[in-house]
């Protein structure tokens, strides 16, 4: 009971930083929320490993915690310190109308979860939502932001997503083949710091939307 209890609360907040991510404006604040999302996909990660007595989800939770909790969110916010934009721009859509459409979505994804076998009824049905509607409300950020460090920030949640469902709902990938996941996280988010780096450099702002002016 205790530990669907906390696998319920640690999705439940992984959803909520999401919806946090959406009304957010601030950078800093933005990388912070997917820090402590990430944090709470380790509480996962290490409660089914006790739960289940699956060791190898022991070594997953250590990576996505340094990883994802710590390292990442320090690399991007050391970028935006050195370029110096620290708040997004107007969206496509407004807080509100981008809130609602993500309550929409979310919404869409506990429809959907009841159509897996895990997920009709119980923590799998509650597992399985929120990382449907993470993944959902991770593609509308990168849809609707134009600063590339918050489309790099809904990237990343839209793999935290992925990973939840990886983790609490299935028997897990093979350690190797996570381990390959984590590596091409790190190698992804250090291309892309180094793209936003050289996109602020070249037109002195962060706003994706001016590459446009690179066409010939």
């Amino acid at each position: 009971m205790i530990t669907s209890d906390i696998l319920i609360l640690s999705a439940a907040g992984m959803l909520v930083s999401a919806y946090l991510m959406v009304g957010q404006k601030a950078l800093f604040t933005a990388i912070r929320l997917f820090g402590v999302q990430s944090l709470l996909l380790g509480v996962v990660a290490i409660t089914i490993a006790v739960s289940e007595s699956r060791r190898e989800l022991f070594v997953m939770a250590g990576i996505t915690i340094v990883l994802k909790a710590i390292l990442i969110p320090w690399f991007l916010m050391r970028i935006i310190d050195r370029i110096g934009i620290r708040r997004e721009i107007e969206g496509f859509l407004s807080v509100p109308a981008s809130l609602l459409v993500c309550i929409g979505l979310t919404i869409v994804g506990y429809r959907v979860s009841t159509g897996f076998p895990e997920g009709a009824r119980g923590v799998g049905h509650h597992l399985i939502g929120a990382a449907l509607s993470m993944l959902l409300i991770g593609l509308f950020l990168m849809v609707t932001r134009k600063k590339a460090i918050t489309q790099i920030v809904a990237l990343l949640t839209f793999e935290n997503a992925v990973f939840l469902v990886a983790v609490g709902v299935t028997t897990g990938m093979p350690l190797v083949v996570e381990l390959g996941l984590a590596f091409d996280v790190i190698i992804a988010v250090l291309v892309l710091g180094i793209l936003v780096y050289r996109i602020a450099d070249r037109f002195e702002s962060m706003d994706v939307s001016r590459l446009s002016k690179l066409k010939g």
